[in-house]
């Protein structure tokens, strides 16, 4: 892999860090994760983000306080919300194979973005829908749903949309061009 391509690749992974600080507060606070995934994808494409997004739980898994609230550690991968950070690997990967099917567009984007976000909320789910039941007793999918995944859908629509933006903007300085 070229220096370049390494560099930006690092330069992203420290992106998703900062977008993990950065806390929105509303009724339900979010942070701006999922739009750095999305804008690594965006920027870099497919294969690269993906593998920005593999480095950047790499780095958290090892201790590194990357995560929402300056955390790290494999004790907050495996925890309740550990699946939807891990599902985040599953998002940018699912958006790669979109960009392989469909090349590099708008309409691939938004598609599998949208899909990718599927994917990592249904990861994420199942996963605190495991460990709610096995740790404090019988929860419906209903439930989680409502708490996990429908306050925050509306903002990660709009974090894809922004991604997109941004990304069709600065994707061909950086030598990263889409059809």
């Amino acid at each position: 892999m070229k220096t370049r391509n390494l560099t930006y690749i690092g330069i992203m992974v420290a992106l998703i860090a900062v977008c993990a600080w950065i806390t929105i507060p509303t009724v339900v606070p979010f942070t701006l994760q999922t739009f750095g995934v999305f804008l690594a994808v965006a920027l870099l494409g497919g294969k690269r983000g993906t593998l920005a997004v593999l480095v950047y739980l790499l780095l958290g898994a090892v201790g590194a306080p990357v995560f929402a609230g300056f955390t790290g550690g494999p004790g907050k991968l495996l925890g309740m919300t550990g699946g939807y950070i891990l599902g985040f690997l599953v998002q940018a990967a699912v958006m790669w194979l979109g960009e392989r099917l469909m090349g590099r567009n708008t309409a691939s984007f938004l598609l599998f973005g949208v899909l990718g976000l599927a994917a990592c909320y249904l990861f994420g789910s199942l996963w605190y829908l495991y460990l709610y039941t096995t740790s404090n007793g019988p929860i419906g999918i209903l439930a989680v749903l409502g708490q996990c995944v429908l306050p925050f859908l509306p903002m990660d629509l709009v974090k894809l949309v922004l991604a997109l933006l941004i990304g069709k903007r600065l994707a061909r300085p950086l030598g990263y061009a889409w059809n």
